[in-house]
């Protein structure tokens, strides 16, 4: 790689890949999303679950404007990247539907293919900077990263043709108000946030992780019938010795329990409290 606008750190059992164009809003370059695609492909093979935050004040941009100008205005350019526009979007499509959760921290502009990037991840967690767009009917292009499937299924179609018809911008709190972010957090502290809930995913059965990623959007395109069919499929394939192991912690009061609203639960905030069971030795999990 001639430049490093990707960072990739492996802690523990997260994969922290950072994008690293600061001075560009960490815009969409072609350089930046090979990168991006490299990083997603090792975080497959050797972590538990990715976390995809930014270098700098904003997440991602969208788009490089004036790299894609260059390419637009050439044929032989455009048409090798019309081409090989589903090459362009494949990370975004292993991040969604890969073997590893991922969780995005988002501050500031999450714009464009920023979005699609952000609405890939399985958990959005943002800080009060944060906002969102879909100005691309005022650039004169259309999405490409699969926000037309993955931002609709998070918006509805009625609120996302709003962004891109009007140039709309949602606040942060809008953004959790419409399902887009799952955890709003004060400025600078969505990363710790983030990390903290990857780490809490990473001690989770890796098969029941997978089976999360990838059987819960699947369904939701099935009918009602076939989504309880394919469901009752996954729930037996999961079932393994490690799935008798983590039962056993629970019934002889070995595992971690369930938390009450309110009090800590995780890293991110101090150990402490009361917990509450789940049932007892004879409860369900």
């Amino acid at each position: 790689m001639s430049e490093s606008v990707v960072t990739y750190e492996l802690a523990g059992k997260v994969a922290k890949i950072g994008l690293n164009r600061p001075s560009k809003r960490n815009a969409l370059s072609a350089e930046l999303s090979e990168q991006l695609n490299e990083a997603v492909a090792r975080a497959q093979k050797e972590a538990r679950v990715g976390l995809i935050f930014s270098h700098g004040e904003h997440f991602c941009a969208g788009l490089d404007l004036a790299e894609a100008m260059k390419w637009m205005n050439d044929h032989e350019r455009h048409l090798e990247m019309r081409i090989g526009s589903a090459a362009a979007a494949r990370p975004f499509d292993t991040i969604s539907r890969g073997s590893i959760p991922f969780v995005a921290a988002i501050s500031g502009a999450c714009i464009g293919g920023g979005f699609e990037l952000a609405s890939s991840c399985h958990i959005r967690v943002a800080d009060d900077t944060a906002f969102f767009a879909l100005p691309e009917g005022q650039r004169g292009i259309y999405i490409g990263g699969g926000g037309s499937v993955r931002i609709a299924r998070l918006l509805g179609v009625a609120r996302m043709s709003d962004l891109m018809l009007t140039g709309r911008v949602l606040s942060p709190e809008e953004a959790e108000r419409y399902n887009v972010v799952q955890y709003l957090m004060p400025k600078g502290e969505h990363v710790a946030r983030a990390l903290s809930l990857a780490n809490r995913i990473a001690e989770n059965a890796k098969l029941t992780n997978w089976a999360i990623v990838n059987g819960l959007p699947r369904i939701q395109d099935y009918s009602y019938d076939d989504g309880l069919f394919v469901e009752g499929l996954f729930h037996h394939v999961v079932a393994s010795p490690e799935s008798a192991e983590r039962l056993d912690e629970f019934v002889s009061g070995r595992a971690r329990r369930l938390v009450e609203p309110g009090k800590s639960g995780d890293a991110y905030q101090a150990d402490a409290g009361r917990v509450m069971g789940e049932g007892g030795q004879d409860g369900a999990a």
